[in-house]
């Protein structure tokens, strides 16, 4: 993938899984500091979890470029967060979901990279995707999405499975969007039917 196309799949990554973590954050009635709190962590958390996997350095992470859109973003949302709250249930799923997508690939693709192994590929797609969401439940003293909806787990190996089959086709966006927009899909989808549905 061109590093321009990296950048966008790496910063709406971010940017989806810290607008979660802050939607959590909110509906637990935490104040200024556990927004950030859960959203900084939400947000990195899975980036950790793949580089620990594949052994990537985890200081790459830490860019200015990356850290002020994550604060920037639940800045903004934190100053929406009285007239928007009835909208949080609905936004918190669809963050969720993009973020799974978008860090899934990532741990795909970084494993794909490394290693051809589609065994670390699924692995390190299944880990990233969900990592950060975990992490986020955990410090918001709840039970983690992940291991109530099977869906969430299933579209995380989904996702693995692809980038290892689609080759270098995943070098281009077009592909990189389509299975975003799968996966976030199906995860709605899921939802909307209350298959598995945790409280978000």
């Amino acid at each position: 993938m061109d590093t321009l196309g990296w950048l966008i799949l790496h910063g709406v990554g971010t940017v989806a899984y810290a607008a979660s973590g802050a939607f959590v954050a909110l509906q637990a009635r935490y104040r200024l500091v556990g927004v950030f709190f859960l959203g900084l962590t939400t947000s990195f958390g899975g980036g950790v979890i793949r580089n620990t996997i594949i052994g990537v350095p985890v200081i790459q992470l830490w860019n200015r470029q990356t850290l002020l859109t994550v604060v920037v973003a639940l800045a903004v949302l934190y100053l929406l967060s009285t007239r928007w709250m009835h909208h949080w249930r609905r936004w918190g799923f669809f963050f969720d979901s993009i973020g799974l997508a978008s860090f899934a690939i990532q741990g795909a693709l970084y494993a794909k990279h490394i290693s051809g192994s589609p065994f670390v590929i699924v692995v390190a797609a299944l880990f990233t995707g969900v990592g950060g969401g975990m992490i986020r439940d955990l410090l918001a003293g709840r039970k983690p999405i992940a291991l109530q909806e099977e869906v969430h787990a299933v579209l995380a190996i989904f996702v693995g499975i692809a980038v290892w089959l689609g080759g270098e086709s995943f070098k281009r966006p077009i592909p990189l969007l389509v299975l975003i927009a799968v996966v976030v899909f199906i995860r709605m989808y899921a939802v909307r039917l209350k298959y598995n549905r945790p409280v978000l």
